[in-house]
């Protein structure tokens, strides 16, 4: 049911003061919801209109105090137009405070999101990654959809942020935008980060995230199998992209670098030591942890196939990710690798097949991969088969004759 406007015009005769003025006053109703406010004006109590909240004649002071109220009044109702269009609900509390340029209680999410993504925008290059940025905008972009298309609203005020707002939004994510469960999660966290903020500001008396859980399912990270590799390594493509696709590709899988540190290395980062050694030593553009790899056979040799041919001083020609993943998968399919690869395929399999399954330590692992926890590393390694027969095998040679089945306990 629409919720009718009015406002009353009045004066507070019982302050008259010594000229004969008295203040003049306001009164909002919408509703059952009523909140009165002064217009911090004066008027003549002699010249005043009751029933039109008005003064009568044409005097200076009449003419002053009527324009006075007018502008107020429209004010009011502009600012209640506009409460409108982002909640069906508005009470007269909130209309007064909007009209008196009081925010805070009319601060709305899409208006705090888009500061928090202006604020980040201004650490780029600093703590946070062109990439990371771009993720914020698609997230702020996801809510705005969410609260155009299943709300009806332009923005929503944080007062009106409910625990089911929440969950509609969770599966709009998964339902409606039918994101994977990674993405729903991240774009719910960016959205729970302005909540945070609102709390942390006064804004919300408490949080509405509280006791909220999103779904989450186990990620399954992609990797080559030692088979796997040993196709894609002696496939010879002969498209000039796919050449180069391959060479970043096979860089990644022996020095586990992601594809924004590949394409951004330099020759500054590479590193002789005393034995003649080569590494990389650098930090992560995604997180700005500090990493450090030894170069081994394969990826110098790729280092030495394009040297100084890059501008700025740049190691590897890296094509575009949309190229890159094309011409992976090209090369797959001509390998009979029946998965999609994408770049960070390589990553995964530095970290399982080249690193782990071979016996170095997951601490060590996870400092050449640049993460700021093991628990990452534990998630992106995943033991193949080959490795598990290979310790079982030992295994089973260290304990051979040390133990022995007694019958009668069978």
């Amino acid at each position: 049911m629409k919720q009718e406007l009015k406002v009353l015009y009045y004066l507070k005769k019982k302050q008259c003061g010594k000229d004969g003025l008295s203040p003049v006053m306001g009164r909002i109703h919408i509703g059952k919801s009523m909140s009165q406010f002064s217009l911090k004006i004066n008027a003549d109590a002699c010249l005043w209109d009751t029933k039109s909240g008005r003064m009568t004649g044409k005097s200076r002071m009449a003419l002053d105090v009527n324009r006075a109220i007018e502008r107020i009044n429209l004010v009011i109702h502009t600012r209640y137009k506009e409460l409108r269009e982002t909640s069906p609900a508005v009470d007269a509390h909130d209309l007064k405070n909007a009209s008196q340029g009081i925010a805070s209680t009319q601060a709305t999410v899409l208006d705090s999101f888009r500061t928090m993504n202006d604020n980040i925008a201004g650490r780029v290059g600093k703590d946070y990654s062109r990439a990371a940025y771009e993720q914020y905008l698609l997230s702020y972009r996801a809510l705005e959809g969410f609260i155009r298309e299943k709300l009806n609203r332009s923005d929503l005020p944080f007062r009106t942020l409910a625990y089911s707002h929440i969950e509609d939004y969770c599966n709009y994510l998964r339902v409606d935008r039918k994101f994977s469960t990674g993405t729903g999660s991240i774009y719910l966290t960016y959205f729970r980060k302005v909540v945070r903020n609102a709390v942390n500001e006064g804004i919300l008396p408490r949080d509405p995230f509280h006791g909220f859980e999103a779904q989450r399912e186990e990620v399954v990270h992609k990797t080559l199998t030692k088979g796997e590799l040993e196709r894609f390594m002696s496939d010879e493509p002969r498209v000039r992209q796919q050449k180069k696709t391959k060479d970043v590709f096979l860089f990644g899988v022996f020095t586990g670098l992601s594809y924004i540190d590949m394409k951004n290395l330099t020759y500054d980062e590479i590193h002789t030591m005393e034995d003649g050694s080569r590494w990389i030593i650098s930090k992560r553009q995604k997180t700005g942890v500090g990493y450090r790899v030894r170069l081994l056979d394969i990826p110098l040799a790729i280092i030495e196939k394009y040297r100084g041919q890059q501008p700025g001083g740049k190691v590897l020609d890296v094509p575009g990710k949309m190229t890159v993943h094309s011409g992976l998968n090209a090369i797959a399919k001509r390998c009979g690798i029946n998965k999609a690869l994408g770049i960070h395929v390589s990553r995964h399999t530095f970290a399982s097949l080249i690193t782990l399954s071979e016996g170095v330590p997951v601490e060590t692992v996870s400092r050449m991969l640049g993460h700021e926890h093991i628990k990452t590393t534990q998630r992106y390694a995943e033991l193949s088969l080959d490795k598990i027969r290979e310790d079982m095998h030992r295994l089973s040679k260290r304990i051979e004759g040390r133990f022995t089945l007694i019958e009668g306990n069978l």
